[in-house]
């Protein structure tokens, strides 16, 4: 199976995806959902996608986001049924490439000392392949769970170096992730504007920019590991800094990312 599969345009806008539109459309809005961290119909769109018949050979390409998803959304005994059929073809397949996502989607269902091998050696394997945008997932992914294990400045440098990947690939919804995950880091956002005119905490931006995604407060607090009342204290600190008094008005108030096309 090829390593550049499905092609997408990525947008906070399309976050629902191809839904209806057969298996490369729920391969999208598998990867789409995924990106900006919407698991539950990530991996909704990607059971619909393994539905298909196995000899199309999108299993490979569809399993990681199970994978994915299923572990984020506290599916653990889901994730390693299909890490079980990823590993099968991977190990067949022999490559770095195929070998180096079956590593990174082991990191996934493993905690520890083997967590973290798992994602050192995809890094190493798709490092020597020409599959960009799985490197840089497998940055991100070990970003993440550094920062969750409080190894800040560790996260920082796979996050940094995700992030570069994903700009230079216009890859969108996975800009705004690296983004977020590097706010919550610690790391000082640079103004886009001279809009604001009280400068935002880190935790303040990220939390402000999920609420105006329309994210719950409840789906705020679960993705950064904090209480919805929590999240709730930091939006009442973020509105009169912005000048407004709405959830509504978050989304009008914060300078924009890049929104560029993305391709995978």
């Amino acid at each position: 199976m090829g390593q550049e599969v499905v092609s997408i345009q990525g947008s906070d806008d399309l976050w629902e995806g191809d839904e209806g539109l057969g298996l490369v459309g729920d391969c999208r809005t598998a990867l789409l959902n995924n990106g900006l961290s919407r698991y539950s119909r990530a991996l909704a769109a990607a059971e619909r996608a393994c539905e298909y018949p196995q000899e199309l050979g999108f299993h490979t390409v569809v399993l990681p986001e199970v994978i994915e998803a299923a572990s984020r959304c506290g599916k653990t005994e889901r994730a390693v049924q299909a890490l079980r059929l990823l590993a099968e073809t991977a190990r067949a397949a022999g490559t770095d490439w195929a070998l180096g996502i079956e590593a990174r989607s082991a990191a996934l269902v493993s905690e520890g000392i083997e967590a973290e091998q798992h994602y050192q050696e995809a890094i190493n394997r798709l490092g020597r392949t020409a599959a960009r945008m799985e490197l840089a997932r497998a940055h991100l992914l070990y970003g993440e769970w550094l920062r969750r294990e409080s190894r800040r400045i560790e996260a920082r440098r796979q996050l940094r170096t995700a992030q570069e990947v994903f700009v230079a690939m216009g890859a969108e919804v996975f800009i705004q992730r690296a983004s977020r995950e590097l706010l919550a880091t610690g790391e000082t956002a640079r103004r886009r504007t001279v809009e604001t005119r009280f400068d935002l905490t880190a935790q303040e931006e990220q939390i402000a920019r999920l609420a105006g995604d329309g994210r719950t407060n409840t789906e705020i607090g679960t993705e950064l590991f904090i209480s919805p009342r929590t999240v709730e204290w930091h939006l009442r600190r973020v509105f009169p800094k912005l000048g407004i008094s709405s959830r509504r008005e978050l989304r009008f108030s914060l300078p924009r990312l890049p929104r560029v096309a993305m391709s995978a």
